[in-house]
């Protein structure tokens, strides 16, 4: 349970990092904060889903090397979040309509990636996006509406953390099926 907690925390780094600019950009009304919130939380529910049930359509063909591809799927996520912190964005201030939907789906396509590795963790599927949407939800929702007091200051770090922690996460799982 800890494992999908931490893994929540990990994947929402990216949609939190989105909901402080937005915050950032200017001040948040709790209604609009809401949307978000919502929005983010849905989308990273719905694509570790994805991901699982591709993973189980090919379970067959995977098995031998699941670790080995857990481990480099978490890794080159964790990496390219990273990565993208170190990038400067701007927020759009409106964020809503399609565009609020598209920046959801972008910031959860690692979330789908992930959903590969949900079995390894041997928690129940849907409990595990559950516990994904809830904790990217309450996050962004804080994000958008603290935005404004904390500004760009921690929306880099919280991209490095969450990439650090998905890595850390990859190599876990190999660990522990390389000794098993």
């Amino acid at each position: 349970m800890f494992a999908v907690f931490v893994l929540a925390l990990a994947l929402a780094m990216d949609a939190f990092a989105v909901s402080l600019a937005q915050g950032a950009a200017g001040r948040m009304r709790v209604g609009e904060a809401l949307k978000l919130a919502l929005a983010f939380g849905i989308a990273q529910a719905v694509m570790p889903l994805i991901g699982w049930g591709l993973g189980t359509a090919f379970a067959g063909w995977i098995e031998s090397v699941d670790h080995w591809i857990a481990f480099s799927l978490l890794t080159a996520l964790g990496l390219n979040m990273i990565r993208a912190s170190r990038q400067d964005t701007e927020a759009d201030p409106a964020l809503a309509g399609w565009h609020l939907f598209a920046a959801a789906i972008a910031t959860s396509i690692d979330a789908a990636a992930a959903g590969i590795t949900l079995p390894l963790l041997a928690v129940p599927v849907g409990w595990a996006c559950a516990v994904i949407g809830i904790v990217t939800a309450i996050l962004c929702f804080g994000g958008a509406l603290g935005g404004h007091h904390v500004g760009k200051r921690f929306e880099g770090r919280a991209e490095i953390f969450g990439g650090l922690v998905l890595i850390a996460l990859g190599v876990k799982i190999l660990v522990e099926h390389l000794s098993a």
